[in-house]
C-alpha cells in the first residue's frame, strides 16, 4: 500500500510538450484526475473551494469571468453542482467541456435504491437539493453524482480527459495518453489493495452521515451504509432517528462516522442510545485531501482506512 501512494504521490509524468490550455476543474477530485493526465505542474482552477460544500457552494463572479477564459472546462455534471449549469450553459464554443457523468461506459446508480444502470444521456439531471423549511427528509433522487467512488470510473475518466485534452492541444496528445495511462494503473494497484483491505468486512453494518457512499459500497462488495441524513445536509426528523435506530438494531451495524465539513453531533443523536462506536470522520469529496494530483487516491485510502479501522474492533 505504502509504495502504491509512493508512486501516486510522485507521478512521475513527462514534461510538457507545448503550452498547455487552461483547464477549470469543478472540484479538487476532478482536478486531481486533470493533473495525473497533464502533469504535476499542470496548473488547473479549481472552482470549489477546499472545505466549501459541494452541494450548495455558489459561483463567484471572477471564477465565472474565470470560465470565460478557460480554454476547456472539465466538471462532474449538474447532478452534483448545480450552482454551475447555468454559468457552463452559457460558455461560448470556445470553451471545450467534458462532463464526466455522461462519458460513455460510465457506471452510473440512483438514490432510493432504485436500479442500478449504465450511461444514458437522457438520464435525470435533477439532484434534488432544493428543501422547503418542513421538508427536513428530503430524499435524493435520481443519478448518484459520487460516482468517482468507484475507481472503475475514474480510470475510464482519465482516458476521456485525455482524448479531450488531445483535441483542444494536439502537440502533448502524447503525453496525456501516457499520463493517463500509466495513472489508470496506479488506479488499478490501489484498487486492488482495497479490495483486500476492505475484504473482511463486507458482512459489517455501519452508519455514515448522508448518502453518499453507494459507488464505494457496490464497488468493494460492502452492505449499504445507513444514511443519517437522506437529503444533503438535511436534519432528521423523530421519524428519520427512529428509523436509523431500528435498522442499526436490525443490521448489527457498530460503527458510525461522521462526515468532513458537516455537524457531528447530527450523528451523534442519531445512534444516542445504541452500542455503536465512533469511527473517524469521512470525506468523500476530499475536502480533508491535500489538494493536488495525489488527491483522488488518498479520498479511496481515507475512506478505506477509517472503515477498517474501526469495523475491525467489532
Amino acid at each position: 500500500m505504502r509504495l502504491v501512494l509512493s508512486t501516486l504521490a510522485l507521478l512521475a509524468a513527462f514534461p510538457a510538450l507545448a503550452e498547455q490550455p487552461q483547464v477549470v476543474a469543478d472540484t479538487s477530485v476532478t482536478a486531481s484526475l486533470v493533473r495525473q493526465v497533464m502533469g504535476e505542474e499542470a496548473q488547473v482552477r479549481v472552482l470549489l473551494p477546499q472545505g466549501a460544500s459541494v452541494h450548495h457552494h455558489q459561483l463567484r463572479p471572477s471564477d465565472a469571468r474565470g470560465l470565460q477564459e478557460a480554454g476547456l472546462l472539465v466538471w462532474t455534471g449538474p447532478e452534483l453542482t448545480p450552482w454551475l449549469a447555468r454559468s457552463a450553459g452559457s460558455l461560448s464554443g470556445d470553451v471545450m467541456q467534458l462532463r464526466l457523468l455522461e462519458v460513455p461506459e460510465t457506471h452510473l446508480r440512483n438514490y432510493a435504491g432504485a436500479d442500478d444502470h449504465d450511461h444514458d444521456h437522457d438520464h435525470d439531471h435533477e439532484h434534488g437539493h432544493d428543501h422547503s423549511p418542513d421538508d427536513h427528509d428530503h430524499v435524493h433522487s435520481g443519478t448518484d453524482p459520487h460516482a468517482w467512488l468507484d475507481p472503475t470510473n475514474a480510470r475510464l475518466w482519465l482516458t476521456a480527459i485525455a482524448d479531450t485534452l488531445a483535441k483542444a492541444d494536439p502537440d502533448n496528445a502524447g503525453l496525456y495518453a501516457q499520463n493517463a495511462k500509466a495513472a489508470a494503473q496506479r488506479i488499478a494497484e490501489l484498487d486492488a489493495d482495497l479490495q483486500a483491505q476492505l475484504a473482511p468486512h463486507k458482512e459489517a453494518s455501519f452508519v455514515v452521515f448522508h448518502d453518499a457512499y453507494g459507488y464505494f459500497t457496490e464497488h468493494y462488495g460492502l452492505r449499504p451504509a445507513i444514511p443519517v441524513s437522506l437529503g444533503d445536509a438535511s436534519t432528521p426528523s423523530a421519524a428519520r432517528l427512529s428509523a436509523i435506530r431500528a435498522e442499526i438494531e436490525a443490521t448489527g451495524a457498530t460503527c458510525a462516522f461522521p462526515e468532513y465539513a458537516s455537524d457531528p453531533r447530527l450523528v451523534r443523536t442519531a445512534v444516542e442510545g445504541t452500542d455503536i462506536r465512533m469511527g473517524d470522520e469521512l470525506s468523500p469529496e476530499g475536502g480533508a485531501a491535500e489538494a493536488g494530483p495525489g488527491l483522488y487516491a488518498d479520498v479511496l485510502t481515507s475512506l478505506a482506512t477509517a472503515l477498517t479501522d474501526c469495523l475491525s474492533d467489532r
